[in-house]
């Protein structure tokens, strides 16, 4: 970044990033809708197409070289992100991704190795990209494989169908040193418009003029582009490296021996979220969520059984299939919005906020609340919290699943275990009778505090953990979305494929 600038405008943008390249340690992604020509569509498509077979390719080149390793044992599998970019690119140009034949006038037939025709028509960063996914995948299963990996089982990697994948690539802002960055925002007296390697400048339907004040300052870096196909539209994810928050929106810092101020926050389904104090009192309750999934349950059911009713292969299935599509996406759209209203106005006002490791997936399996368990997205709202917390200078305590918030007393500490989920009320035997969700709030402040107090360093078999949320990049705090690479592993799985 620090080379020879082509035009004086790019000297001080360039320089405006060497100066502040060791304060960018946030990361998040911006997100737009794209307006791409007719050709461009189709330019796309390809490189979505492409991403697609190179995944394949990688992974038949796994399952063959798997095969093969059962009768010799000395055979060797590419199994990290690098070995299948190197055996990708060998492979390209062989006879057997593709060949012509020559006869001259004499009926002479010669055999010339072409290759893959068509790779130089596309940026070879998306070859590169979905052999990196490839790797991850496969590492994803050896570890779940291995019991190193949390949640439900992970299977091996399966090729990836045309008619069932969403069409995504991903592009890398690589470029050379004094160069103009691969990926541009607002480039050629265009505000709203993306430039991407391979492709071009595609007009954008949203409003830029945040990233782009955030470019030109110098407090933001793209790493990498992210280009998806859903609903009927283009999308493209900006993966950024961005300077931390201002100070004025940051939490100060507490002192050591300060261990008040935790908000405890109960997530329910009668009553959205209650967050109290250790003192009682109620600082914050949303009883009426939007519930978009609920409210277009009629509809959603209308455009599945017209998607139903039309031949499969033809035009109008696509376009039923792109209506549903757009219902489904305006519904996360509304959601999305609530959660990230909802999870700004706790970080914004309060530095310290307990909450508990809820089993959603547990939950889920029971039939009468799976839905509304679904339309609420407790998952997501935790993982807003924690990342947000993180950019803010802020902590936030999880408790442990098995904590029983919502069936101890706030008054006396007794354990009431006959309490159901139809009791909204907690009912105590000392005589305290108040409301369920604001008693497990109040319960998760005390909580927070006591073992922010008197941390525990063995695992409390009914307790949780107290995170300091200070982590400077805040997005560390979730799994990178669907193809996308994170700027810290990309491309560096080195791990060895299992024995057979």
């Amino acid at each position: 970044m620090c080379g020879r600038p082509r035009h004086k405008r790019v000297s001080k943008l360039v320089g405006g990033l060497c100066e502040i390249a060791s304060e960018m340690t946030r990361h998040t992604t911006f997100k737009f809708c794209l307006e791409p020509t007719f050709e461009q569509r189709t330019t796309l498509a390809r490189h979505a197409g492409a991403a697609r077979f190179a995944f394949n390719q990688c992974l038949r080149t796994v399952k063959t070289a798997l095969d093969r390793r059962k009768v010799d044992s000395t055979i060797e599998v590419p199994w990290s992100g690098f070995d299948l970019i190197n055996t990708f690119n060998s492979w390209k140009k062989t006879e057997a991704a593709g060949r012509m034949f020559i006869v001259d006038t004499a009926g002479n037939a010669e055999v010339d190795v072409t290759g893959l025709a068509w790779r130089t028509d596309l940026c070879q960063q998306v070859f590169e990209e979905a052999a990196v996914d490839c790797g991850r995948a496969l590492a994803a299963w050896s570890e779940s494989r291995r019991c190193e990996r949390s949640g439900r089982r992970i299977g091996f990697p399966r090729f990836k169908k045309k008619a069932e994948v969403v069409p995504s690539f991903r592009v890398r802002n690589k470029h050379r040193k004094g160069w103009r960055p691969a990926i541009r925002v607002g480039d050629g007296g265009r505000p709203r418009a993306v430039t991407l390697p391979g492709i071009g400048t595609v007009a954008v339907h949203d409003d830029t003029r945040r990233l782009r004040r955030m470019l030109a300052k110098g407090r933001a870096k793209v790493l990498f582009a992210t280009v998806s196909y859903r609903a009927g539209r283009w999308w493209v994810a900006l993966n950024v490296e961005a300077a931390e928050l201002h100070p004025t929106h940051q939490h100060p810092s507490r002192a050591a021996d300060d261990h008040g101020g935790w908000v405890g926050v109960d997530r329910g389904l009668s009553s959205y979220l209650v967050a109290s104090t250790a003192d009682g009192v109620e600082v914050a309750r949303i009883s009426e969520p939007p519930k978009a999934l609920a409210a277009g349950m009629r509809q959603q059911r209308h455009l599945a059984k017209s998607l139903s009713r039309k031949q499969k292969g033809s035009l109008n299935r696509r376009d039923a299939a792109a209506r549903l599509g757009g219902h489904h996406r305006r519904v996360a759209n509304i959601r999305r919005h609530f959660l990230h209203q909802v999870s700004n106005a706790l970080v914004k006002t309060h530095d310290r906020l307990a909450i508990e490791n809820l089993n959603v997936a547990g939950m889920l399996r029971n039939r009468r609340l799976a839905q509304a368990i679904s339309d609420a997205g407790w998952a997501e709202f935790a993982r807003l919290l924690s990342y947000k917390q993180g950019w803010r200078n802020g902590a936030i305590a999880i408790a442990d699943r098995w904590y029983p918030s919502s069936q101890l007393c706030s008054h006396c500490g007794a354990r009431n275990t006959e309490l159901t989920l139809a009791d909204r009320l907690f009912t105590c035997s000392c005589g305290h009778r108040v409301d369920r969700d604001f008693n497990a709030a109040v319960n998760l402040a005390r909580w927070a505090e006591d073992h922010h107090a008197h941390p525990d360093p063995r695992t409390p078999k009914h307790g949780g953990r107290v995170t300091n949320a200070r982590r400077r990049d805040g997005a560390g705090q979730h799994p990178t979305r669907a193809g996308e690479t994170s700027p810290k592993d990309a491309g560096t799985d080195v791990r060895s494929a299992p024995a057979a």
